[in-house]
């Protein structure tokens, strides 16, 4: 497996630049898995598939939906593009290489775990500076258009958070210059992970059920329930930031009232 791995890589590296897998190849990995992990959740709210696992009773509607794909094509046309293009003389500064030996897994998982945790600490405190009176309203209210998410709405936004959320996304390989194998494996893993904390359906087989640092999406979509001044649940992955600074309250307010087996009272 290893070395079939390595054969394709060796493939990608003798036909494509750097400047081309770094740039072109990110974004058609991350356009792929982004709408390929998206795009069911959408399907799920039109046909009531599992619907008994979802959050919120509401739906969005097939025009709302259609509305957002749209927007997202756009965005990530005009702006996610030309930002990684941007980037990639940084990132070559910084160490980021694309040749043969790819790093073990010795150097993948550390670097990856710590882009995680870096990324949920910057998202936190940004994601708190945009629920201020002036950047929500200017900015952040776009990304809450969406009052009920359905896995694509992770990434609509503001063309300004947009450029918060990728420096949050970014920071931790630009510290690290890893390998550009490593590279594609954490922007992976992050597009999953927050396309599933805005799906809108919590599942059995849900990572917050077997984690229990990890938000997932009954943590993030309680934040997108409610006003921007009670929201919390601010962290991107974890909950150990909004815990740490009182932010999950509410939250953990609801949780318990729902584990009493009571009615919550109305929040949002």
């Amino acid at each position: 497996m290893a070395s079939a791995f390595q054969s394709f890589w060796q493939y990608l590296v003798t036909h494509f630049s750097d400047f081309q897998l770094a740039t072109l190849g990110t974004f058609i990995i991350h356009e792929s898995v982004f709408f390929l992990s998206g795009l069911p959740f959408t399907f799920f709210e039109r046909s009531g598939f599992f619907s008994k696992y979802k959050i919120q009773k509401k739906n969005n509607t097939p025009a709302a939906q259609e509305r957002c794909i749209l927007r997202l094509i756009l965005y990530h046309v005009c702006v996610n593009l030309p930002v990684m293009i941007a980037s990639y003389p940084a990132f070559r500064f910084m160490g980021m290489r694309s040749s043969l030996p790819l790093p073990s897994l010795s150097v993948i998982i550390p670097q990856v775990l710590f882009y995680f945790i870096l990324e949920d600490f910057v998202f936190y405190w940004g994601h708190r500076v945009l629920h201020t009176k002036w950047l929500y309203k200017h900015v952040h209210s776009v990304h809450h258009e969406y009052a009920t998410p359905f896995g694509l709405t992770s990434e609509y936004a503001h063309p300004a958070e947009i450029l918060f959320l990728g420096f949050a996304t970014i920071l931790g390989p630009a510290l690290t210059g890893p390998h550009l194998f490593t590279m594609w494996l954490w922007m992976i893993l992050r597009v999953l992970e927050t396309v599933e904390a805005h799906c809108g359906y919590h599942f059995p087989w849900s990572l917050s059920n077997f984690l229990p640092l990890y938000g997932g999406s009954d943590f993030h979509d309680y934040h997108h329930r409610l006003l921007y001044t009670k929201s919390g649940n601010y962290a991107s992955t974890f909950v150990y930031m909004d815990w740490l600074f009182g932010t999950d309250e509410g939250y953990r307010k609801l949780k318990a009232i729902e584990k009493e087996g009571k009615e919550p009272d109305e929040v949002y």
